[in-house]
């Protein structure tokens, strides 16, 4: 697997960006932090695909149905990137130069994942325009074992008779393992208890925001 180079963030904010599984934790996570660093610190909240993605036939296609002839994935793919590019450049750079905090729930390694995980292991397409984003501060990536991710969705009641594609979550797992040894990021295990988990990703924050006060 190839790094995937992104612009240097030269804003005065910062961008924290969470990837993993359906169930992995990292909305708790989220959550958490927020709950932290709002007090002391603007906070841009946001996630990705954008509803404009995650509204459209092709997205809640693949979402929702086992029955996927009428799509090409990769089509897919190429909304989902370019959706990203306009979010970044549009949404969370802007709030970075007025010196805010972003957290985005999914990153352009997502959509990288899902790609590879489908067998496009060959696309080289996402690597260039990756080029075009900026790279997160801190790309945190919650790992959990797959069968306890698809049973936290479970126990969501919107969410209990939701389609799941179940060895594409173990490949997805995998790809999200592999980006983050590739790409840097910071590794968290969610199977730990939510204090330890968390733990991890407070100290994380704190050195990137310790560092940048000094």
């Amino acid at each position: 697997m190839r790094k995937m180079y992104m612009c240097p963030n030269h804003t005065k904010g910062k961008l924290f960006t969470f990837c993993g599984l359906d169930g992995c934790g990292k909305t708790t996570m989220m959550r958490r932090l927020i709950a932290d660093l709002e007090n002391d610190n603007q906070i841009f909240i946001t996630k990705q695909p954008t509803d404009f993605v995650r509204n459209s036939e092709i997205f809640r296609t693949y979402m929702d149905m086992p029955d996927h002839d009428s799509f090409d994935y990769r089509a897919l793919s190429l909304l989902c990137a370019s959706d990203r590019v306009q979010h970044v450049n549009k949404m969370i750079v802007p709030a970075m130069k007025q010196g805010q905090l972003v957290l985005s729930d999914r990153y352009f390694y997502s959509c990288l994942a899902n790609l590879r995980a489908r067998g496009f292991d060959n696309d080289q397409w996402i690597y260039e325009i990756a080029e075009s984003v900026v790279q997160p501060d801190i790309a945190f990536f919650f790992d959990v074992p797959v069968e306890m991710a698809v049973s936290r969705v479970r126990s969501r009641a919107a969410e209990k008779n939701r389609y799941i594609d179940i060895d594409l979550q173990y490949k997805l797992r995998e790809e999200y393992l592999d980006i983050c040894r590739t790409n840097g990021g910071v590794l968290i295990p969610t199977i730990l208890s939510e204090e330890e988990s968390y733990a991890l990703v407070k100290q994380e924050v704190r050195k990137v925001l310790n560092n940048d006060e000094g």
